[in-house]
């Protein structure tokens, strides 16, 4: 088995609204070849990953995927069920995944996955295995496990960044994370937040680096006469000695800079010691500080928007006796805890075996091999930090209002509004001054500790986090998401032109460029996921309106989570025998994503008209707005009977009913993009954007402005029906570049061509034989004269094959239309002027519009500016 190419889905896609990663994989001959009769594969593969068993694997058994083993089962899907085994092994909790045949040998295997380099990494381990258990070779699993572990070590989410994403997403709204660096995106557009663990986009960088700093953090609390160990910076060991001397012993010895309780050396008691601790120290840190010791509890209280969340009392990892184990033996039995992991990925670290651990056993008088006496307890540790083995106990109910009060005046003092503030006290109850200092006010304070205390309650911090960024009104900009095989690029137009009349800064996708605000930012096709990451990323944009187009959602799925609104203009047959989409029910599929992935209280707009859109209704669990050019179409009066939205065309108004009662938008002549009710596909793509700014809770008044100030040009709707005079020729240029494209647009113009049409016709080059055949024929339907032309890029195609693909299809149906075939489009122009009087009108069924558009201007006579003919009602 060979894997051939990879995809990861970071949100929803094609085979799941979970996050997946597509393989496509060679079986190098093995794809009609069962486990079941590869020798020993089998027994080796239960014996070496026994999680296989308690797979069900479609049957509602446990061990239904051993049961398919041995009824003969297929490697492609063994090899999914092998990569969620592997994954559930290191901890992560996945569960779907599916194989299908492509060609021959050629499979798809889909999982899912928590963190994508884990996610492909497992893959490749199974794959591994499969050609190892086939060759009858030696592998070694639990080596490539401790690799994986490592890697998801480094990948893995830490508590903190999770506790607030996972709040985030319970509360609606949406994150996103940001490339492999640790910060994620909470909200889109205006109201995006960033976040590093505990630290907010608000969080100052100053306020940080001075908590960094622990001598200017001392410095700053003692101005505000808050409680503090007394101490200095020390720079030699005579400065040393006599500023211990001053202090009084113990004393600490610590960091002027660290984190986690790194470097901390505690409750050090004479001369002797303090010169080894400083001389320990002084080769690993630059800059180190002295001050007093306190005795008391070490407890951590969290300040969040300057208001008291949580408080734990942190306590060192240690042992306690049974007069049966030795100290070794005990440490590892805490290790063997399920709670404790290597680092933060779990509530509890486990306690590492280093010189701390070891001095703290010698001077109680242990080694690792003494039975601890019954009931003794042997403190591992100084210090109390989770990271390094301790344990947390909520005491959020136990601090004093005054104590309160000190904490926030501390967290005020350096200028955090997240923190955690480090004291030193007997009792948390008892005021701060008379028995207790605090030591630290730390940024980016962990969270393990109150989210999952040893004992006490659960602190939602991440709430109040998130809160505090949205100042208590969490919400999210609102998101729109059209999608279709024709008209979705007018509707998202509209849409957008609407939108940004009333105010709003609307960032908008499409397939000529991204716009924020009504600035180009990017010119190309924009209908991608990155595309959409790029406006939903945008601090300006109050709206996003995303034209999502079918490749886009095969490349890389959704960027968003859930949109307020989504519209489906119609699904007819384009593309079809590209990216293993072969036949409509797959195009469905693609396209009913867009409508599955919209809000429970949100709206999907489908066109009640379009056969195939009908066909995804069952898939839709959010509100339906129906629009129709019939009022009696049977959805329209289903929605009008239970008293929800529908758009329709009645008495020539275009017409909205909402609980029953008719609201007149529009004249349908008034709109400018229908050329006075001729262009049907424009009067539906009117429909279809008005439901959506309904859906959006748009004023019906401002979707007349909207209407109609939109206008049939190169501005406003650039390469769709855009009309030029040229010397009394009518030249139309258009993007229709499939059947129903193309058929809309033809039967449009005998509505408003009184002399002969001559049509410039072409296609792409991944589209079908049968489509490329079909366009010919519907062409010479409706034309006059016809001259054949081809994109310059050819898209897998030889030079001159599309064009008589299309030849074929005319001849077909009219022997006797005149055509000729000129390749390039330009020269293909050109043609059509030359053979056009005036009063006839041209047809140019575009690949780049904007070398059609230079021909025009140069060649026209007179030297006169070419103008649009349709700019106004």
């Amino acid at each position: 088995m060979k894997i051939i190419d990879s995809t990861v889905y970071e949100g929803r896609n094609i085979h799941s609204h979970k996050k997946c990663i597509e393989l496509v994989v060679n079986l190098e001959g093995y794809s009609e070849i069962p486990s079941k009769d590869i020798k020993n594969f089998n027994e080796q593969l239960i014996e070496m990953i026994p999680e296989l068993k308690t797979h069900r694997c479609g049957i509602d058994e446990e061990g239904g995927f051993v049961k398919r083993l041995k009824e003969g089962t297929y490697l492609a899907h063994i090899c999914e069920h092998m990569t969620l085994a592997i994954q559930n092994i290191l901890g992560i909790d996945v569960a779907y995944g599916k194989a299908r045949e492509i060609k021959g040998d050629l499979y798809i295997i889909v999982y899912q996955y928590e963190y994508d380099r884990v996610g492909v990494e497992s893959a490749r381990l199974a794959v591994d295995i499969i050609n190892a258990l086939i060759k009858n070779n030696n592998i070694n699993f639990k080596e490539r496990i401790v690799i994986l572990k490592d890697i998801l070590k480094k990948e893995m989410i830490g508590p903190s960044t999770l506790e607030i994403c996972n709040t985030a997403k319970q509360i609606g709204l949406p994150v996103l994370k940001i490339g492999n660096s640790g910060f994620y995106q909470i909200g889109y557009g205006k109201q995006g937040k960033i976040i590093e663990a505990s630290i907010s986009n608000n969080t100052s960088c100053v306020s940080a680096d001075i908590s960094c700093d622990k001598l200017i953090t001392k410095e700053l609390l003692r101005i505000q006469n808050l409680p503090i160990a007394y101490g200095e910076k020390v720079f030699n060991v005579i400065q040393l000695l006599k500023c211990a001397e001053d202090i009084g012993y113990p004393v600490v010895l610590k960091p002027q800079f660290g984190s986690k309780g790194k470097g901390i050396i505690l409750k050090i008691k004479n001369e002797k010691e303090l010169v080894r601790a400083y001389q320990k120290l002084s080769n690993e840190y630059e800059d180190l500080i002295l001050e007093e010791y306190c005795e008391g509890e070490d407890y951590r209280v969290c300040v969040v928007n300057y208001e008291v969340v949580a408080v734990s009392k942190r306590i060192p990892p240690y042992i306690k006796g049974n007069g049966k184990m030795t100290v070794k033996e005990l440490i590892e039995k805490i290790n063997e805890d399920q709670l404790r992991g290597e680092d933060h990925e779990k509530p509890l670290t486990k306690i590492k075996i280093d010189e701390e651990v070891k001095e703290c056993i010698y001077e109680e008088g242990y080694l690792f091999e003494s039975i601890l006496e019954d009931k003794k307890v042997l403190y591992l540790r100084r210090n109390a930090n989770l990271s390094t083995g301790g344990i947390a106990i909520d005491c959020t109910d136990d601090i004093s209002e005054e104590n309160k009060e000190l904490c926030i005046r501390a967290a005020k003092a350096i200028g955090l509004d997240i923190c955690g503030v480090d004291i030193c006290t007997k009792d948390i109850r008892k005021p701060l001054k008379e028995n207790g200092v605090i030591l630290e006010v730390n940024t980016a304070p962990g969270l393990r500790m109150h989210l999952y205390p040893k004992e006490g309650k659960y602190r939602n911090i991440g709430l109040n986090i998130v809160n505090m960024m949205y100042n208590n009104n969490p919400i999210n900009i609102p998101v729109v998401s059209i999608t279709g095989t024709n008209g979705k690029t007018t509707t998202t137009r509209i849409i957008n032109s609407t939108l940004s009349r009333m105010g709003y800064c609307v960032g908008m996708t499409s397939t000529d460029g991204i716009y924020i605000n009504g600035k180009c930012i990017d010119k190309r096709d924009d209908t991608g996921a990155d595309s959409a990451k790029c406006v939903l990323m945008n601090r300006d944009v109050d709206i996003a309106v995303l034209e999502t187009a079918r490749g886009g959602i095969i490349k890389k799925g959704l960027a968003y989570d859930l949109a307020d609104v989504a519209v489906i203009t119609n699904i007819t047959e384009d593309h079809l025998g590209v990216d293993n989409i072969e036949d409509m029910e797959d195009l469905c599929k693609v396209k009913s994503l867009v409508a599955e992935a919209v809000k429970k209280d949100g709206y999907v707009v489908i066109n009640a008209d379009d056969e195939y859109s009908k066909k995804i209704i069952n898939r839709i669990t959010s509100n339906i707005i129906y629009y129709s050019l019939d009022k009696n179409n049977e959805l329209i009066i289903k929605n009008i009977k239970e008293g929800k939205i529908a758009v329709y065309i009645k008495d020539n108004y275009l017409v909205v009913n909402n609980l029953g009662r008719e609201y007149r938008v529009i004249k349908v002549k008034d709109i400018p993009i229908t050329l006075k009710g001729s262009l049907k596909f424009n009067i539906e793509n009117s429909m279809a954007a008005c439901a959506a700014l309904v859906g959006l809770k748009v004023d019906y008044s401002m979707i007349k402005i909207g209407l109609l100030n939109f206008k049939l040009n190169s501005v406003e709707n650039s390469g769709r029906f855009n009309m030029y005079d040229y010397n009394g020729i009518n030249v139309i240029l258009d993007y229709g570049h499939n059947i129903e494209g193309y058929r809309s647009v033809l039967s449009s113009l005998k509505n408003i061509a009184n002399n002969k049409v001559i049509g410039v016709i072409g296609v792409p080059g991944d589209r079908s034989d049968y489509v490329a055949k079909s366009i010919g024929r519907i062409s010479s339907e409706f034309l006059d004269k016809i001259i054949i032309k081809e994109d310059k890029d050819k898209r897998g195609r030889k030079n001159g094959e599309v064009a008589q693909l299309i030849k074929e299809g005319i001849l077909s149906n009219n022997k006797n239309i005149p055509f000729k075939v000129i390749l390039d489009e330009v020269e293909a122009l050109k043609e059509a002027i030359n053979q056009s009087d005036s009063g006839d009108t041209i047809i140019v069924f575009f690949e780049k519009i904007n070398r059609l558009i230079e021909v025009l201007e140069n060649e026209k006579s007179n030297n006169e500016k070419l103008g649009n003919v349709v700019n106004s009602n």
